[in-house]
């Protein structure tokens, strides 16, 4: 279970917290697209302000090449937060340094101060302690509430926590009760369901969960990769050869554990419309390649999903960006809903899928972090987490 403190354990009356956010949220011509992230930050940031605070918010913001680049800045996201909140936000053009600590030494209890992009700092990603010490300096508390960063050692997570007393947010704690109460204490039969393109992105994570679930679902591209290692051609689907060996000992490893599709949906290209067909696995005819997992799979996922008590997907089944290769996808979400089980969906490419499905609602818990998650059920220690104060 949990066991850093949170905000719940500390005094911030009258104190000056920073709080690491996952604000790395889509922005197009300046304008918020998507706040998810922003929204599930809120309960921690109204916490801390209800509770005597001025909270500073800091978090990067996509991948700036080496400096500040207006493109990435943090600005809009204030501006969005300002009108979420009905208040105004305030915002430093830095987030260390002269810019900041003016600001900062200004910020009043109640008042909330977003600073601009961590990664307009190279050092952040180095996870360079100078930078952190003058993150640090800004603040009383450290308060950690990026999920989405915490498999990262970067100033603004791991370093920040050596100077500053340093517990997570609200949104930190419950990720991280759910994903690890689904692995280290779930209640079974737990399934886990794995998709995604890669079998190479996925490997820590099925050794671990062989050891742990008591069914594993593979769809997605991944799975033409222990196709090709049964033996069979795999016409112009996407296969990792460099890991088939690999592959293949997984497959033996895992005896009846492991589950591969029954059938699957052919496509000679990706374009909407495309004309499909579906076949039962075997040989892929040259030319054609696999692109979603066929009707029968969904149906037999299914029933094993509906006996579930706990389950956690991480990867679509198909190429769910295109409407005619997400009926796999779609499928699965849909026997998630209708189960009694505990559904938990790792962030990524899954977490975008379940919104497009529109069940989103119905799911028990959706990650925000994608490589956190995955980092969780391959059994790693996070570092943004494991700097934290203990209990």
């Amino acid at each position: 279970m949990f066991n850093k403190k949170s905000v719940r354990d500390i005094d911030v009356q009258g104190k000056k917290v920073l709080v690491r956010v996952d604000f790395n949220v889509p922005i197009k011509d300046g304008v918020v697209q998507d706040d998810t992230r922003i929204r599930a930050a809120m309960p921690t940031i109204q916490y801390l302000l209800d509770h005597g605070a001025a909270v500073i918010l800091f978090s990067h913001l996509g991948r700036p090449k080496g400096g500040p680049d207006p493109k990435y800045s943090m600005k809009p996201v204030a501006d969005y937060l300002g009108g979420m909140m009905g208040k105004p936000v305030k915002f430093a053009e830095d987030c260390v340094g002269e810019a900041a600590e003016k600001q900062v030494k200004g910020l009043k209890a109640g008042e909330v101060l977003v600073l601009e992009n961590t990664r307009f700092h190279p050092e952040e990603e180095k996870n360079d302690l100078d930078l952190a010490k003058q993150m640090a300096s800004l603040a009383d508390v450290y308060v950690n509430d990026a999920f989405g960063s915490a498999h990262r050692a970067h100033s603004s997570t791991e370093g920040v926590a050596r100077f500053l007393p340093a517990v997570a947010g609200f949104l930190m704690e419950k990720e991280i009760q759910y994903l690890s109460q689904a692995i280290d204490n779930p209640k079974r039969p737990f399934v886990a369901i794995l998709g995604g393109a890669k079998v190479s992105d996925k490997i820590g994570v099925i050794k671990n969960l062989l050891t742990k679930a008591d069914a594993i679902l593979i769809g997605g591209g991944m799975a033409n990769t222990f196709f090709k290692a049964q033996g069979y051609p795999m016409g112009d689907s996407l296969v990792e050869e460099d890991v088939l060996e690999l592959a293949k000992e997984l497959l033996a490893a895992a005896g009846t554990k492991l589950r591969l599709p029954v059938d699957v949906v052919l496509a000679r290209s990706l374009e909407e419309g495309a004309e499909t067909k579906v076949m039962p696995v075997g040989p892929v005819p040259e030319g054609w390649k696999i692109l979603d997992i066929g009707p029968e799979t969904v149906a037999a996922y299914g029933k094993v999903i509906a006996g579930a008590a706990t389950v956690v997907w991480n990867g679509p089944m198909g190429v769910f960006e295109v409407s005619t290769f997400a009926k796999g996808t779609f499928g699965i979400a849909d026997a998630m809903v209708h189960s009694k089980a505990v559904t938990i969906v790792g962030g990524g490419d899954s977490a975008s899928a379940i919104q497009k499905s529109g069940l989103a609602e119905r799911i028990t818990h959706i990650s925000t972090g994608g490589g956190a998650s995955l980092e969780m059920l391959e059994g790693l220690v996070l570092p943004g987490v494991a700097a934290l104060q203990d209990k």
